[in-house]
């Protein structure tokens, strides 16, 4: 019997904290639009997600800027290249984004149109 009662307890329980817990949610969500920062805080997402800074791109292949555009290719082909047999898509497509922004960088730098 008293098993019983206090399942009962522990159901409805929970039942009043999952309510309260959506209202709050839907309550922030709420003024969240109401003060445009849902709007922002999605901009900037979106905006950092699809620029790769130079000091970046250098980072992920492992270069400097004194390092000769060869010596670049032959870091982004062997990165590459280890990531497509075993590694992780997600680095491999970093790899990739690195080298054609030093790729832009660098015809900026030699005024070649890209």
């Amino acid at each position: 019997m008293a098993a019983k009662i206090l399942a009962n307890l522990i159901v409805m329980g929970s039942g009043i904290v999952a309510r309260a817990f959506i209202q709050a949610y839907r309550q922030a969500l709420t003024n969240a639009a109401k003060s445009g920062v849902a709007n922002e805080t999605v901009q900037n997402t979106f905006r950092r997600s699809k620029v790769m800074t130079e000091q970046e791109a250098r980072q992920i292949l492992g270069v400097t800027e004194e390092t000769s555009w060869e010596e670049i290719l032959k870091k982004y082909d062997r990165l590459f290249e280890n990531n497509a047999k075993n590694g992780s898509f997600y680095i491999q497509s970093k790899v990739h984004r690195a080298k054609e922004c030093l790729e832009a960088t660098q015809s900026k730098s030699e005024g070649t149109p890209s």
